[in-house]
């Protein structure tokens, strides 16, 4: 078995631990990151899904390595693609001109950008990045972790890593159960937590849908109907009671109001990419699908370059509500995963060849599953798109009272004297495995409490992903692209705080100079700690 010894080892290269890993390498740290799928990044590239980011997101609310990331990504395109001139010289360019979010990019643009803003340490040395790797057991000594060994997800080889701080960067907070750490999992009862949206029971095993995204365009006249995918029929019936209609179908409940609305569907609809509003204070941005998650707009390209838009399909019709995929026996949540990739395929071949069209005809048969946009072979992510995850047994737990427009009001969101970060999203709750609708609540701006990133008993094992001190509702609005970014930048540089300093994370929470000086650094280095005055939406 082979050894490897750092002074950081982060589980996990999603968002959180890119930006930890970057954070650590760039403060003089050895640092080892591991990757169970084949690209770095998560949501953003692996599970297929643009950044959901707030109103502000070009003004401020951010961190400057992740506005760093966004340039790279506008300035990748302007290098790498032929633009119309319009489009070269649109300041906030938006590639897919889509309406959820001002940049919506293809996933291997961002997989480039970040791949590129890591390479230095890469090449110095500094970041050793091992992939395929996931990891399968965790060496403990009372409160602190010694090792951790992850195996290659084909060969199974494995390595074991050892580092004087260790992160749990996974999707689902893997290492929270191998090293024993205190974690909680659905949703807490109201007893618990005193927030207004929770049940009076806590409910472990009810969670976010999860969704296997796919990429797709279409092209007129063909057919690239696919074969007919395993219970179809099953999920072609489907009618779950909050729905208001069939899950396939164009129907679905509107988030915010649950009222059932109807989606227009308008496969390469001849649009002005830049008139397309994406603004998540005015609208959620679903009214027309193709355009929703749009990730290449033709027209901002040289005419003849792309024979079609290309759209991201990740919407209600692919949320999994039958069961979790953790917390359950490790064949339930394969299965789980199995029947969720089934159900995405059904969305698509139900399009293909059954969805109504306004001309009165059925089926899209242009359809065409983009596999090279993805990276796979079966053409849908890497990767599920996973919302929630095991949390963290916090020194403080982040609740729906801390934020909430409607508890607070004009007041905003609560000042944290220990922020490390901002973020801004609605709560958003996709329908869960408990049977519940969409639960989505107004936020204000908030900020990220160092006291969440710290378990109450493990002193070197730190969260940078969706496993911090969070509850099943407010998990909905910290679990974004740039709030993980954050997270992960802040343990990066916190373990190397502490290294330097030769203290503790919960000591720095305790001194109120050790966190001064600690903020004053994360600040030094373009991170937001403070809001300006902005109203929540």
């Amino acid at each position: 078995m082979k050894e490897l010894k750092v002074d950081l080892v982060i589980i996990g290269g999603g968002l959180g631990g890119v930006a930890c890993a970057l954070a650590a390498s760039r403060s003089g740290l050895t640092v080892a990151m591991t990757e169970e799928y084949d690209w770095i990044g998560g949501q953003l590239t692996s599970q297929g899904v643009p950044p959901d980011e707030a109103s502000w997101v070009e003004q401020f609310g951010i961190t400057a390595s992740y506005r760093a990331l966004r340039d790279g990504i506008r300035d990748y395109y302007r290098r790498n693609y032929p633009l119309t001139p319009t489009a070269r010289a649109w300041r906030e360019f938006n590639p897919g001109a889509g309406s959820v979010s001002r940049l919506c990019p293809e996933p291997r643009v961002s997989l480039a950008v970040m791949e590129a803003m890591l390479a230095p340490y890469r090449s110095s040395g500094r970041l050793t990045v091992l992939q395929p790797f996931k990891p399968v057991a965790v060496d403990v000594d009372g409160d602190r972790v010694r090792a951790v060994t992850v195996a290659h997800r084909d060969s199974g080889q494995q390595i074991t890593l050892t580092g004087r701080y260790v992160v749990d960067a996974t999707e689902t907070g893997d290492l929270l159960p191998l090293s024993g750490t205190e974690f909680v999992t659905g949703f807490e009862a109201r007893s618990d937590t005193g927030e207004p949206s929770a049940p009076t029971e806590a409910q472990p095993l009810n969670m976010q849908a999860v969704s296997y995204c796919f990429a797709m365009d279409h092209i007129a006249g063909g057919d690239y109907t696919i074969d007919k995918p395993n219970n179809y029929e099953r999920w072609r019936a489907l009618r779950p009671s909050f729905w208001g209609a069939n899950q396939l179908s164009w129907q679905s409940p509107h988030a915010r109001t649950l009222e059932t609305v109807t989606s227009a569907f308008t496969p390469n609809a001849d649009d002005d990419p830049m008139a397309v509003v994406s603004d998540q204070r005015l609208t959620p941005g679903d009214d027309d699908l193709w355009i929703y998650r749009r990730i290449a707009a033709r027209r901002n390209f040289v005419p003849g370059t792309y024979d079609s838009d290309i759209t991201l399909v990740n919407w209600p019709l692919l949320d999994y509500c039958d069961g979790p995929i953790f917390g359950v026996s490790e064949d339930e949540a394969r299965q789980h995963l199995a029947n969720a990739s089934d159900l995405s395929r059904s969305v698509l071949y139900w399009m293909q060849t059954e969805a109504p069209r306004p001309d009165g005809g059925v089926g899209y048969p242009g359809l065409r599953l983009r596999s090279d946009v993805t990276g796979t072979i079966d053409g849908l992510a890497q990767a599920p798109y996973i919302r929630e995850s095991r949390r963290i047994r916090a020194e403080y737990t982040i609740v729906e009272q801390d934020l909430s427009y409607a508890v607070r009001g004009e007041r905003g969101a609560v000042h944290y004297a220990d922020s490390v970060g901002v973020g801004m999203y609605r709560i958003d709750l996709h329908p869960s495995t408990g049977g519940d609708n969409f639960i989505d609540v107004a936020s204000c701006p908030f900020e990220i409490p160092l006291g969440a990133l710290l378990p109450q008993r493990m002193q070197n094992l730190l969260p940078a992903s969706k496993n911090i001190g969070t509850t099943h509702i407010t998990n909905g609005c910290y679990r974004l692209h740039p709030i993980e970014w954050n997270i992960g930048e802040a343990v990066g540089m916190l373990a190397a705080f502490c290294l330097g300093k030769a203290t503790t994370p919960h000591a720095v929470r305790a001194d109120a100079g050790l966190l001064s000086e600690f903020q004053t650094l994360l600040t030094s280095q373009g991170m937001e700690l403070r809001w300006p005055d902005v109203v929540g939406y």
